[in-house]
């Protein structure tokens, strides 16, 4: 069921997961931006879902791999 994240480089998902999950660099990563406005309840707006969706999946497949990588 997984073998499409298995067959993902590694290194690839770590090069993802930090240039778009801190991408923009100055003056906030977007990344942060998005998880504080959905911890005060902010994210409403459709674009701004889009976005956290985004900058949160390569890191969500790196976990995913790592996690994958540690019950092997």
């Amino acid at each position: 069921m997984f073998a499409w994240l298995d067959a993902l480089p590694l290194s690839w998902l770590i090069i993802a997961a930090l240039v778009l999950g801190l991408a923009p660099f100055y003056p906030e990563p977007h990344l942060v931006e998005k998880l504080r406005m959905l911890a005060h309840g902010g994210l409403t707006r459709p674009l701004d879902i889009f976005d956290l969706v985004m900058h949160a999946a390569p890191v969500v497949l790196l976990l995913m791999r790592l996690v994958r990588m540690g019950l092997q």
